[in-house]
């Protein structure tokens, strides 16, 4: 996992972040667009991250660790 795989997943952890509802989500960092959505989708696509709660089209939801997100923050294997 490379350094800004962790700091965005440190961002979700710390309570900061938001996803846009959508089927390539985007992610919001204290209410300003990540530089980086490719990571972000990426993160999404492997599981370890989501959305906190269901929402409609294009609404931002609290985003959250998935229990994989979670194992991966601490350096420990994730199953692919």
């Amino acid at each position: 996992m490379n350094h800004r795989e962790q700091a965005t997943l440190r961002a979700v952890a710390g309570g900061h972040a938001e996803l846009s509802c959508s089927c390539e989500p985007d992610l919001f960092v204290d209410g300003l667009s990540c530089c980086d959505q490719a990571t972000v989708r990426d993160l999404v696509r492997k599981g370890l991250i989501g959305p906190a709660r269901p929402g409609r089209h294009g609404e931002r939801v609290p985003a959250v660790l998935t229990p994989a997100g979670e194992r991966a923050l601490l350096g420990k294997p994730v199953a692919a």
